[in-house]
Parts: structure tokens; sequence; C-alpha cells
């Protein structure tokens, strides 16, 4: 797959890096805008239902339940996450799908860089430190793991969409997007609205970068992993 990627990959961004740049800034610029009009209400913790939410997780927690939510911090984290991305996505090129790999790295990578800016930008600080189950280094807003994993979920959603196993993998992804996104404030790191402009954000990147490279790759919209695809094409009539 990499030996690959300075012919297919590396000429896609070339060619196309204006308009990722400007789908990237199209979708920082209106959360900019939201945190210019909410920036009150942000240094004072958020809207009242930011910890009226967070209040309900904290009397709820449980030994299982706080080990389950830890546990999904570390799959769906910088440790575990980026390599997922990468086996799957050398998987989908083992297959002759490279189109669907570069898309899911895309989907994952860009999602995390916009997260990176939308934190350096708003400067959120995190809730507070005394009713959170763990410590978390940096800004709040937006939840880096809501976007990272709702990406990966949207993506692999995308990927597998024409095959036979779409259902069971949008279900499986949605559930584990939201999952992570409800764990966040389980664990009291982040704010609801954190949680939830993350997911929607990741949700408009990855549609704007499948729309962008289905230009390229028409394979990325019609054809799905051969292996799948053959379970779901009808034999020919006559045999």
């Amino acid at each position: 797959m990499w030996p690959h990627s300075r012919r297919e990959l590396l000429p896609f961004i070339k060619r196309h890096w204006k308009a990722l740049l400007r789908l990237l800034l199209g979708l920082l610029l209106p959360l900019i805008l939201v945190a210019n009009l909410t920036e009150d209400v942000f240094r004072d913790g958020g809207f009242v239902w930011d910890q009226a939410i967070l209040d309900w997780y904290r009397e709820r927690r449980t030994p299982t339940i706080t080990a389950v939510a830890q546990t999904m911090a570390v799959i769906g984290g910088v440790q575990i996450l980026p390599l997922l991305t990468l086996l799957i996505a050398w998987l989908l090129s083992r297959r002759h799908q490279r189109p669907h790999g570069w898309f899911l790295i895309l989907s994952v990578a860009g999602a995390t860089l916009l997260n990176v800016l939308a934190k350096v930008t708003f400067a959120r600080p995190r809730p507070d430190l005394l009713g959170a189950v763990l410590e978390e280094r940096g800004f709040s807003f937006p939840s880096g793991h809501s976007m990272a994993n709702a990406a990966f979920s949207l993506a692999l959603i995308l990927i597998f969409w024409r095959t036979r196993g779409r259902w069971p993998v949008t279900i499986a992804a949605t559930l584990w997007a939201l999952a992570i996104g409800a764990s966040r404030n389980y664990l009291g790191v982040h704010y609801p609205t954190d949680v939830l402009v993350g997911i929607l954000a990741s949700t408009s990147w990855v549609f704007g970068v499948y729309m962008l490279m289905r230009r390229r790759w028409a394979s990325l919209h019609t054809a799905a992993p051969p292996e799948l695809a053959r379970q779901e094409d009808p034999a020919p009539a006559g045999q």
C-alpha cells in the first residue's frame, strides 16, 4: 500500500489541497463564530444542560462501567486508533481497494487535524477535575476522541455501504462512535457540547472528503471490497 502513496495519494493531495483546505476552513470558521458568540458561556463552564448531563453521569458511575469507559478511551485514543486505522487500510489495499484505504486514512487524519486547530482556537478549559475520573491534558472543545472515532466509524460505513455487510458495519460503527462520545462525558473529561460538535464536525468532514475523492476514484462509490461484493452480486441468469 505505502509504495503506491507517491503516485496515488500524494498527487491527489497536491492536486486538491486547496479544496481540502477550503473544507477544513469551511468547518472551522463556523465553529469560531459559534465560539465567539458563546465565549462567556464557555468561560463559565458551558451551558446549563452541559453540567446537568455531567452530574447525571457522575451519580451513576460504577467500577465496572468506569473500567469499560477507560478501556474505550485507550482503544479510541492515540495509542490504538491510528494503528487500527492503518491496519484496516492495509487490509483494504490487500484486497485491491487502495482508494478505500486512502479514504479511511484521510478521514481520520483530517478530523484529527481539524480537532487540533479547533482546540487551539477555542482554548476551552476542561470540566472540573474534581468530578472527572481521568486527568486529561489539553483543551476541551471539541472532543478529540469523539471526532476521530466518528470519522473512523462514518468512513467504514461509507466503505462497506454497498456490500452485504453494510447493516452490521453501520450498526456497530454507529454504536461505537456514540459510545465513545458518551464515555467522554461519563469520565468527566468533556462537556456534552464538546462531544456533539465533534461528531457533527467529523461527519461534515468525512462526507466532504468522500465527495472530493469520488471524483478521482469512481470505485470509491461503485465498488466494494471484492470478497463482500461477490457475496452480494447475484449469479448471471442461466447458471
